[in-house]
């Protein structure tokens, strides 16, 4: 794992079109796994993996390619 695979809750909402704290109720309730996202301090940490599990991948111009939920 890279540590470009690891980012906030923040980096991630801008990412992956969802709000932070949408992604912090995701941690919270075991939508993302203990292996996906962790908390550090008063920030969540998220994987990269997690989010594309969860949300779907990003396109190769950034912009995500929306999963049906």
């Amino acid at each position: 794992m890279k540590i470009t695979d690891v980012m906030t809750t923040q980096e991630a909402s801008g990412l992956y079109g969802r709000t932070a704290h949408t992604i912090k109720q995701a941690c919270e309730s075991g939508r993302l796994t203990p292996e996906e996202c962790r908390k550090s301090g008063k920030m969540w940490l998220v994987t990269r993996s997690g989010m594309e599990r969860l949300y779907g991948a990003q396109s190769a111009d950034g912009k995500k390619t929306a999963k049906k939920l």
